[in-house]
């Protein structure tokens, strides 16, 4: 079979199973979730031998440590993705939730339902568990999908396929509900990314590379998130005891999320206070300075031994490094660290540390970003730690589904009107 046509016979039972699904109850969901999750458990050592495959295929390949890290599959991560599709079980379903309803002058009742997104393409590279993960998502939110791993994970997430099959069979719903796609070639992703007869939405995870691409020649709406430059802002009313912990967690907990923070803002009236404890920190850690010219001067000055201090670019505003360096500007009060966001940030999150409830409030109002945080760190952007148990990924876009796309991201809503004979004069 060639690949389009393949392509083609995949989004039509996937168009199928959505209509199946859109129906499905919440028990033969949730008994769905759970029969992938023990199968996984059973099936643990089948999952680590494919795995074992994947890796062996990696290292010949020559690929990088830090994706052969990402790639990696324990008996600790096959555990964690079967407690996954079971948290996922236990949260509430979305699907036919009414809300809003009011009544109007002519006597009808007015309001909304959600309903699922309908099929459901999700292009994503080298971590296994992300097809647990997506297929539990889509799965309890009513959805079909159709999943596209990294050539890399090619034998793990066909094991992990098996599973996804095998539970949706035992809890009565239909195979094809949840397919992975089965070939490398790369015009799979050409020919989903297209096909807007059988798909309604795509969601990329993955380099910005990746995300640009499928950006730009898709012609099914794309939920994406490009980079992930996220700030911290240190306000002239800071609590002392807050600024370190914080801007320490948002930078340094994980140098390679999108969440992490990658550019610092402290107002002029308490640089001197707390850059040289920051710098200190940073120094310790090994993390690059890339500092304007009043953050440079006083940590040149502070004389922190292993300090590195490099003058910073404009380049540096907009980078996400997912790397040990910050970028660190002093900035004369709240309208121009929230002017220097809104120009250089990405969208994704930033925070306030700050006691002036008036100028949280503004940060909160003004700073136009998926999530916007006052005194915790940015590493809280994230669906299980927002309470939505899981997530496909985060938006930065701003229709539809905006920051975390969890279990009511992936579905819409539609209006409904409830009467009792009215007729419209």
């Amino acid at each position: 079979m060639d690949i389009q046509t393949y392509m083609q016979q995949l989004g039509q039972q996937a168009r199928a199973a959505s209509r199946l699904m859109a129906a499905a109850s919440t028990e033969a969901k949730n008994n769905a979730l759970l029969a992938i999750a023990r199968l996984i458990r059973e099936r643990s050592d089948t999952l680590l031998s494919a795995n074992r495959a994947d890796l062996e295929q990696a290292r010949a390949d020559g690929l990088e440590a830090a994706l052969i890290d990402r790639l990696t599959l324990n008996e600790k991560g096959v555990a964690a993705m079967a407690e996954g599709l079971e948290q996922i079980a236990a949260l509430p379903d979305p699907v036919g939730e009414i809300n809003n309803v009011k009544r109007r002058p002519s006597g009808i009742q007015v309001g909304h339902m959600r309903v699922p997104l309908g099929v459901i393409g999700i292009i994503y590279e080298a971590r296994p568990n992300v097809t647990a993960d997506a297929a539990a998502l889509c799965l309890k939110s009513g959805n079909a999908a159709i999943l596209r791993g990294g050539k890399e994970a090619l034998h793990c997430n066909q094991a992990i396929a098996a599973c996804v099959r095998d539970g949706l069979l035992e809890a009565g719903l239909p195979e094809a509900a949840v397919q992975v796609i089965d070939t490398t070639d790369r015009a799979a992703v050409g020919h989903l990314i297209t096909m807007d007869a059988f798909v309604d939405v795509i969601v990329p995870r993955g380099g910005k590379g990746l995300i640009e691409r499928i950006s730009r020649e898709a012609r099914v709406p794309v939920i994406k998130h490009l980079d992930g430059n996220c700030h911290v802002y240190v306000d002239g009313e800071a609590d002392p005891a807050k600024v370190l912990p914080i801007v320490e967690n948002a930078k340094t907990q994980r140098y390679g999320t999108c969440n992490t923070a990658e550019s610092l803002l402290v107002d002029a009236s308490v640089a001197a206070r707390y850059l040289p404890d920051i710098g200190r920190m940073f120094a310790s850690k090994e993390v690059e300075m890339r500092t304007c010219d009043r953050a440079g001067a006083i940590l040149r000055e502070a004389a922190i031994a292993g300090a590195r201090i490099v003058a910073a670019t404009e380049d540096d505003w907009r980078d996400e490094y997912l790397a040990p360096i910050i970028a660190i500007r002093v900035v004369d009060g709240l309208d121009e660290a929230i002017a220097h966001i809104n120009t250089y940030s990405s969208g994704h999150t930033e925070a306030i540390v700050s006691e002036n409830y008036t100028r949280a409030m503004r940060f909160l109002r003004e700073v136009d970003s998926s999530s916007v945080i006052i005194n915790a760190s940015t590493r809280f952007a994230d669906g299980f730690e927002y309470g939505l148990g899981a997530e496909i990924g985060i938006s930065t876009d701003k229709i539809h589904a905006r920051g975390p796309v969890g279990l009511e991201g992936l579905t819409s809503q539609k209006w409904i009107v409830f009467g009792n004979g009215e007729i419209r004069r």
